[in-house]
């Protein structure tokens, strides 16, 4: 992440900003001390000082390890905050988690990363968890595929040298509808996403459903794309209509 972190959306207020700077180096993936000041371009006392005072409020926490990682009450304020993407998802995401047996997530873009805004667990067996507020890149796994197969050209010229899929296979994705991915972002996994439309009919957020390739297969989009096209159907009539 480097100094972008630190400089990204300044408000003008320091402390404010170096403290966002320091949420969202620790929601890309847990990290200690010194990986933080690597990430933001913070100085040590300063991330410390920072991190140590995001933990008191919840905001963050540590594992097991010592590592910093997002607390509980970055939980607590996001589910108080009115997102109709996310609401109508969380009516959609348990029918298609039973029917699949598998994890489920709803995925959106900002910039150069997707954020995981939804997603509900299988009750049993082994599981693909992806907690809400996960961001990952935009280079990998079907989720980024539709996101960026729908994305406008300078988005898709921006991101797509760095990632995995070529022009050909985004449009193959808009031509079918869906994409799969096995292996893609994470050994093991394997995943099949569908693209979200709002009221206007825009692509807004990616469902998916995965699982390990040894449970689910390699080419997962056999078994539910069906399934998964007609979640994403009832959560854009839900967006339509005002439903949440």
């Amino acid at each position: 992440m480097g100094n972008d972190s630190a400089s990204a959306a300044a408000s003008g207020i320091g402390v404010l900003d170096k403290s966002v700077a320091v949420l969202r180096a620790i929601a890309e993936t847990p990290c200690n001390l010194t990986e933080l000041c690597a990430r933001t371009g913070l100085p040590r006392a300063t991330a410390h000082r920072l991190a140590v005072g995001l933990e008191t409020h919840r905001l963050l926490t540590r594992d097991s390890a010592g590592r910093w990682q997002p607390g509980p009450a970055l939980g607590e304020l996001a589910a108080s905050a009115h997102d109709p993407v996310t609401e109508s998802a969380l009516m959609v995401l348990p029918r298609l988690r039973d029917i699949t047996g598998e994890s489920v997530q709803v995925y959106r873009r900002e910039g150069a990363e997707r954020v995981c805004v939804a997603a509900m667990e299988p009750h049993t067996g082994l599981r693909d968890t992806v907690p809400v507020g996960t961001r990952l890149p935009m280079t990998a796994g079907s989720a980024a595929k539709v996101l960026l197969a729908w994305a406008d050209p300078s988005t898709q010229r921006a991101l797509m040298h760095d990632s995995v899929f070529s022009d050909r296979s985004l449009h193959e994705i808009r031509r079918r509808g869906w994409a799969q991915s096995a292996g893609e972002r994470a050994a093991g996994v394997a995943s099949v996403s569908a693209p979200v439309r709002n009221g206007s009919g825009d692509v807004v957020a990616a469902i998916s459903v995965s699982g390990p390739i040894d449970r689910i297969g390699r080419r997962p989009g056999a078994r539910w794309a069906a399934d998964l096209l007609a979640a994403a159907d009832a959560i854009h009539k839900r967006l339509q209509t005002g439903r949440h």
